[in-house]
């Protein structure tokens, strides 16, 4: 071993004595491992009550204070808040929508699939620049352009219904430049547990923002006697947030929470092979393909399944009553489901370190009866059918956060936003682009069968009722995907992490002073802001 070189002075964390190797996993100051000299790791004996906190770098190399970073994140929470209430206002309003422009069912779902497809077919651009430029600028451009196209939206005439499907596509440009960047700033910002925990405050914002676009749009619609209000909302709170953006988020250094600062950017093509090759990301993006296919079609055909279902037992209620209902389960389910989910995978990942996919494949494992059952029940019983959606919906948002954050330590910084766009790419191709029109298509190929108006809530109640039997399949299929990343996580993991720390691929090829390093550093030495 070489001698210490005290210039280099490595910021260890204050509870690592690394006589014995001790670590206290709780605090949250970063740690480094020592640099290679001669081949060999320096190691040297440090009095960490000595040295200083060290913060998060931003790239114009000022510091990001935990404050700084807290703030971060509160506010990509509020785009993404916002980002799922403009989704969903469509579906809390579509009946509305669907007497004025006098649509069918597969035309209903034309207003989500245009929206999607737009968003992940742009996805891979703002993937590709999102690893190589200022991301706070794009976020900012983009959010600027989807409150502009959704305010237009609102101004559509009757006679011109395909002019409001193409601003609604539109409005998946700006989306997809946000939805690709946000959750690769966290993971500049934090690391391991401190990670997990921000990425489950971050995706609150799904269920949160979900049920606030069905129960906002539909009573700002009935207030205002016009369902045009409703996209009137979200613009005015996207303009403010392009002003915290730009004056409060500061550009981390890409890789700086995971020790990867000395990463550079390879060729597009070449991250996109690397990506097919990584086993974990691809089974899990397919599960979450399945995630994302049940809740697209749930999200827009659940609350006028609802609203058929109520009407035909001979009960009065109004579609502002459904919206208000469903946005109030959506979001106590999203905050059950989100939390859960991500603090069973931060305790279980302490005995179990599959824990991750294992949680994913039981959320929608368990997520299928509930919905079959809800789907069965909904021509007897209301209040059962609620409960039962309250519970599947739970165990579908069980999710959110982990297959984030699954994507994060499996991907290397450089290739995350890459990473998140052909992730968003398959999801929404093969999920909830096409799963709501899907769904309408059946529903009207199923409606056909009988006499009488389709549009009749008896007959597009049975309809609905027998196309939305097709999610209960996807689910059980997404479990199976789940189970298949298990096998794959751990070495997946830990090829990522020693690329990161710029070491050798095979374990065989390490010394054995660098090797113990290396065996407590995955566990226990993440650095954490």
């Amino acid at each position: 071993m070489s001698t210490y070189d005290s210039s280099l002075e490595p910021p260890f964390d204050d509870s690592v004595q690394l006589a014995d190797m001790q670590v206290d996993d709780t605090d949250d100051l970063p740690i480094v491992t020592a640099p290679i000299q001669n081949g060999e790791r320096n190691v040297p004996s440090v009095n960490a009550a000595d040295m200083p906190e060290v913060q998060m770098m931003a790239s114009n190399g000022d510091q990001i204070s935990k404050r700084r970073g807290y703030a971060i994140v509160a506010i990509l929470f509020f785009i993404n808040l916002l980002n799922y209430m403009d989704r969903f206002t469509i579906a809390g309003v579509l009946q509305s929508i669907q007497k004025y422009y006098g649509l069918k069912n597969s035309e209903d779902g034309l207003l989500q699939t245009s929206f999607i497809s737009f968003y992940m077919v742009c996805s891979p651009v703002f993937g590709y620049m999102g690893d190589r430029y200022t991301r706070k600028i794009i976020m900012a451009c983009g959010i600027t352009f989807w409150a502009g196209v959704t305010l237009a939206g609102s101004f559509i005439p009757a006679d011109s219904f395909w002019a409001f499907i193409l601003l609604r596509g539109l409005v998946g440009v700006g989306e997809a430049s946000y939805s690709t960047i946000a959750p690769t700033i966290i993971a500049d910002l934090f690391s391991k547990d401190s990670r997990t925990k921000m990425l489950m405050i971050f995706y609150f914002a799904i269920p949160v923002g979900s049920g606030m676009g069905y129960i906002v749009g539909a009573n700002v619609a009935e207030a205002f006697g016009q369902w045009q209000y409703a996209l009137r909302v979200t613009p005015f709170l996207g303009v403010c947030c392009v002003v915290l953006i730009l004056f409060i988020v500061k550009e981390p250094v890409r890789g700086a929470a995971d020790g990867g600062e000395h990463l550079h950017n390879t060729s597009f093509f070449t991250d996109l092979k690397e990506l097919v090759k990584n086993k974990s990301f691809m089974l899990s993006s397919f599960g979450f393909t399945c995630v994302a296919f049940t809740t697209g079609a749930l999200a827009l055909w659940a609350p006028i399944f609802m609203q058929d279902s109520i009407t035909i037992q001979g009960q009065l209620t109004s579609e502002s009553s459904v919206a208000l209902t469903f946005g109030i389960i959506t979001v106590i389910a999203g905050f059950l489901g989100v939390g859960l989910g991500a603090e069973s995978s931060r305790r279980y990942k302490k005995i179990n370190p599959r824990a991750d996919p294992l949680i994913c494949a039981l959320g929608l494992l368990v997520c299928t009866p509930f919905l079959y059952f809800a789907l069965v029940l909904s021509r007897y019983n209301t209040i059962a059918t609620w409960i039962l959606i309250f519970l599947g919906e739970t165990a579908l948002c069980l999710n959110w956060a982990i297959i984030a954050d699954i994507l994060l330590y499996t991907v290397i910084p450089t290739r995350r936003s890459a990473a998140e766009s052909v992730q968003i790419l398959m999801s929404h191709l093969l999920g909830d682009a096409g799963s709501p029109y899907l769904i309408g298509v059946v529903a009207d190929a199923f409606s056909a069968k009988y006499e009488g108006n389709p549009s009749s809530p008896a007959i597009q109640y049975v309809a609905l009722q027998q196309s939305l039997y097709i999610t209960t399949f996807v689910c059980v299929l997404g479990g199976g995907f789940f189970l298949a990343t298990a096998l794959f996580i751990v070495q997946d993991k830990k090829a990522a992490e020693r690329q990161v720390r710029g070491l050798p691929a095979e374990e065989d090829h390490v010394s054995d002073d660098e090797q113990l390093i290396i065996e407590y550093s995955e566990d226990d030495l993440h650095p954490i802001v």
